[in-house]
């Protein structure tokens, strides 16, 4: 191939100087952020189905405990706290609703650095990418009961469970983003295979590292901290690192045959 065809080739990561990445970049930011925007609006629109939903685990938990336990009603302590719930609320869910178009907006990006043969994995990034997410998602959804029963339960018998309903969206929602990121991991590191950075091989080799590296990520994204979470998410994390090895040498040995 000469010289010209590599520069007119659009799949080459060459023809793009970095001002043009840089205006690429721009350009995936402000699509992301008026999907982000437009699913903010729709979120908040149905508000307060959304707040039921989220304060479902917590009602659920008091009604099985003792009435002393806790107070399944949540609280507001200052004039602005409704609104910057209701805005928090809003973005947390809107991120949720444009991950679609986000993950889409990445691969785009990235895409120039792939060869041909690898940029026919689009869908199933995307794809994999959102189921991955919509599992941690759920998990942390079901498991924050569990948190909260771990938590409050350490807090003494004569203390009063009154919390502002602001503290407890961002717990819940930090979580469920934690427990979604987290599950990502083998996206990552097929990613990596793909792109030849990594092999199968020396992540295998690399399976003692890998189990103490991700239990401590789980303990540090985790935003409750108790044990009960950290086990939840750093298992079916550790389970998903041999996922990925799995699914990284199955694609990966094929490239002989294919070349």
């Amino acid at each position: 191939m000469s010289a010209d065809e590599q520069v007119q080739d659009p799949a080459s990561d060459q023809t793009m100087t970095l001002t043009e990445h840089l205006g690429e970049l721009r350009v995936r930011i402000i699509r992301s952020a008026l999907a982000i925007a437009v699913g903010m609006v729709a979120i908040v629109a149905f508000y307060d189905q959304v707040l039921d939903f989220l304060i479902q685990p917590y009602v659920d938990l008091c009604a099985e405990k003792p009435p002393e336990f806790c107070d399944p009603e949540l609280a507001t302590f200052s004039p602005t706290e409704g609104l910057s719930t209701r805005l928090r609320v809003g973005m947390y869910g809107g991120i949720i609703v444009a991950l679609p178009v986000l993950l889409w907006q990445i691969w785009r990006f990235v895409v120039p650095a792939l060869n041909a043969k690898e940029k026919k994995y689009a869908i199933p990034f995307v794809a994999s990418s959102l189921v991955l997410f919509g599992s941690g998602g759920v998990l942390a959804y079901l498991t924050v009961d569990r948190a909260l029963d771990f938590l409050i339960s350490w807090a003494g018998e004569d203390v009063d469970q009154i919390f502002s309903v602001s503290s407890y969206v961002s717990l819940i929602g930090l979580m469920i983003f934690a427990f979604g990121i987290g599950f990502l991991l083998p996206v990552l590191l097929v990613f990596l295979q793909l792109a030849g950075a990594v092999r199968p091989r020396r992540l295998l080799d690399s399976w003692r590292y890998a189990l103490v590296g991700i239990f401590v990520l789980a303990a540090v994204i985790t935003p409750s901290g108790d044990p009960v979470t950290l086990m939840m998410l750093g298992v079916p994390m550790l389970l998903l690192y041999f996922v990925s090895i799995l699914v990284g040498w199955s694609v990966v040995r094929r490239r002989p045959a294919e070349s």
